[in-house]
């Protein structure tokens, strides 16, 4: 074991065999990593020195699998049923105590090649193959999961048990979506596909146009009011009657402008986001609008660019941009409220409301606690020991008064916020 001076005791996952050596300075926590780096990463990678409103509380610590590693990845923990569900993209997928972080429940559903006779003995030090876990959901009693490999799957909300499973052509890079009896998956291939939640039996699919270049990505649908609400990567806020997947209306928030296909990227990536009759939704190359739900109609629109999910609480929209500055936007006229910029390219995640704060975490394992009404930034915790192959990746749950946040090597800890 090791102790980090900036806070955090952690262990050492990947050794070279040099010792690491850590220090603090003027300029903030400095790693012999830092000796690696040219100027530019290390002017992002130092933290300024905090006057810190409060210091979070570790209530428990544990590991779920071997998290993303490297991967491109949105799988987040999801809580429903008294219960946490995590996955690593390897195959395994957990429910967990809240309280306690102890498991309640353990399923490994990496791929092991049938080799006869021989299995029982290989798979005893065999990992298998990557299942590709990409995204993880909980409805009822079934808890869903898609593959880049285009599996869906039903599982026992209680034991995990697998209920059933289904193949669709594409990869599902998010998270299932379920409502009104049924389940439905997005994928790269512009295909939405919706199941009989109970059998798995299918009911329909929609086929959209994909643009010659697009991110590494795609919207998790969400469904409510008799639709199923998507973002493409053509710019578009889609609705399909979930009844029959018949497309009600599209409406594009941001249109394609530039000399090359790069330039000309305008996935909306994030999950739309419904409240009072409005959706909120958020294109990579610049767009954030505000749309009537039952008519498609923009009710307003700025220019913030992004491909995290946008998070409100009450009147406020938190948006974390391309260039990982927060801002605070009033929900009613898109008017901005407030902006931090203090953790500009440090890769954040998306931003998770909880009592006084938001909650986001970076690509060196920190989870940062932003103050909602000034947007200072008021506390952080170093969950991943300022390591890059540890960072936060997806964006922190709330659960209670504690936030669950997951690194990158499959660490999870839970974390009190002040009330």
């Amino acid at each position: 074991m090791l102790t980090n001076t900036c806070g955090r005791t952690g262990r050492i996952t990947r050794a070279t065999g040099l010792a690491l050596l850590l220090s603090v300075s003027l300029s903030g926590c400095t790693t012999i990593s830092d000796w690696f780096a040219d100027e530019e990463e290390l002017e992002i990678r130092r933290l300024a020195p905090l006057d810190a409103e409060f210091k979070p509380t570790v209530n428990w610590e544990t590991e779920v699998g071997d998290g993303v590693d490297g991967y491109f990845s949105h799988l987040r923990p999801v809580y429903a049923n008294d219960k946490l569900y995590i996955a690593d993209r390897h195959g395994v997928v957990a429910a967990l105590d809240p309280q306690s972080g102890d498991k309640i429940w353990e399923k490994d559903f990496a791929v092991f090649k049938d080799e006869g006779w021989k299995s029982s003995i290989t798979n005893l030090w065999s990992s298998g193959a990557s299942a590709k876990i990409a995204g993880l959901s909980v409805s009822g009693e079934s808890v869903f999961v898609g593959t880049e490999d285009g599996i869906l799957m039903s599982l026992n909300a209680q034991s995990g048990e697998l209920n059933w499973s289904k193949s669709v052509e594409g990869e599902i890079l998010a998270a299932p979506a379920s409502g009104e009896g049924l389940v439905v998956v997005n994928t790269g291939a512009g295909t939405l596909f919706a199941f009989d939640s109970e059998t798995g039996e299918s009911a329909w699919q929609n086929e959209s146009d994909v643009p010659p270049l697009t991110l590494r990505g795609i919207s998790t649908p969400a469904i409510s009011n008799g639709g199923v609400i998507v973002g493409t990567p053509t710019g578009k806020i889609q609705v399909n009657i979930i009844d029959s997947g018949i497309v009600a209306w599209e409406t594009p928030i941001t249109a394609p402008s530039g000399a090359t296909e790069l330039e000309r990227i305008v996935d909306v990536d994030a999950a739309p986001l419904l409240y009072g009759g409005i959706i909120y939704a958020i294109s990579y190359n610049g767009t954030l609008a505000a749309i009537e739900l039952r008519s498609g109609r923009v009710i307003w629109k700025r220019e913030y660019g992004s491909y995290r999910n946008v998070s409100l609480e009450e009147n406020a929209l938190y948006v974390v941009d391309n260039n990982s500055h927060v801002y605070a936007l009033d929900r009613r006229n898109g008017v901005e409220m407030w902006s931090q910029s203090g953790l500009k390219q440090r890769v954040l995640t998306a931003a998770e409301p909880i009592g006084n704060y938001i909650v986001v975490g970076d690509k060196w394992g920190y989870v940062h606690w932003i103050n909602k009404e000034s947007g200072k930034i008021a506390a952080r915790y170093d969950l991943g020991g300022d390591d890059d192959d540890e960072s936060v990746f997806a964006a922190p749950l709330r659960v209670g008064n504690a936030i669950i946040a997951v690194t990158r090597e499959g660490d999870v800890a839970s974390l009190t916020t002040p009330e």
